[in-house]
């Protein structure tokens, strides 16, 4: 039963620096494109957090998104996108290319790391483009 409700807790906690992500990405101009898509190849699991169109070179971007409660603890969020994750996100973005037919001047892969910290405090936001 724990493991259940820290599972749950995850996954609040996932969708709330989602949220976070796309509002600023939205903030800063962009388009969103799709949430949370996932592949329809059953060889290519996995799922595309958030996919924008970057309003300053109308680039096609596929954004990972991941949100910790603290900046230490396991490396912080960004150190959570490894070299593993980074070949699945770029497996999923050609598989979100065939199935979208979006056709884009140029494509580019970024990182969002959100620090949600207890209030009053507002979350940390970190935007690393051409992360992957």
């Amino acid at each position: 039963m724990v493991t259940t409700q820290r599972s749950g807790a995850r996954q609040d906690l996932g969708r709330l620096g989602e949220e976070l992500a796309a509002e600023h990405l939205l903030d800063a101009g962009w388009e969103i494109v799709a949430r949370n898509w996932r592949s329809p190849d059953p060889l290519i699991r996995g799922e595309l957090d958030l996919v924008g169109m970057d309003p300053d070179d109308r680039a096609l971007v596929f954004v990972e998104v991941k949100t910790r409660r603290s900046a230490t603890a396991f490396g912080g969020p960004l150190a959570a996108v490894t070299r593993t994750k980074q070949l699945k996100l770029r497996q999923l973005g050609i598989s979100f290319l065939r199935e979208s037919g979006i056709n884009a001047p140029s494509i580019r892969f970024d990182v969002i790391g959100i620090v949600v910290a207890p209030a009053p405090s507002e979350p940390a936001i970190e935007h690393i483009r051409g992360a992957c």
